[in-house]
């Protein structure tokens, strides 16, 4: 069975979006890690001890085992970010940070 180009071409544009929007669900340990890690990739000055002391416990060891991945993840392949992802980031720390 052929599918048209047209939905060919929709299904391949949301399956590469699924593949490159995936990541850690918001509200999660793991998700605060990776903003963490995108702060720093960005050179924005972050507090992890701040942000992982307001967790619970059994958060606090996720975060700092996620933090540990992302960390070497970035350090492996350090990335840079315009100004829109660093204020975009920035917000995101600043609202884990209130949390």
């Amino acid at each position: 069975m052929r599918l048209p180009p047209r939905l060919a071409a929709l299904s391949l544009a949301l399956g590469l979006s699924a593949c490159t929007t995936a990541g850690p669900p918001p509200g999660t340990p793991e998700f605060a890690a990776a903003q963490v890690s995108r702060a720093y990739d960005c050179g924005l000055r972050v507090d992890r001890g701040r942000l992982a002391s307001r967790m619970p416990q059994d958060e606090r060891r996720r975060f700092v085992m996620a933090n540990a991945a992302f960390a070497v993840k970035s350090y492996k392949a350090p990335r840079a970010c315009d100004a829109a992802e660093r204020a975009s980031v920035q917000r995101d720390v600043a609202a884990l940070a209130r949390r």
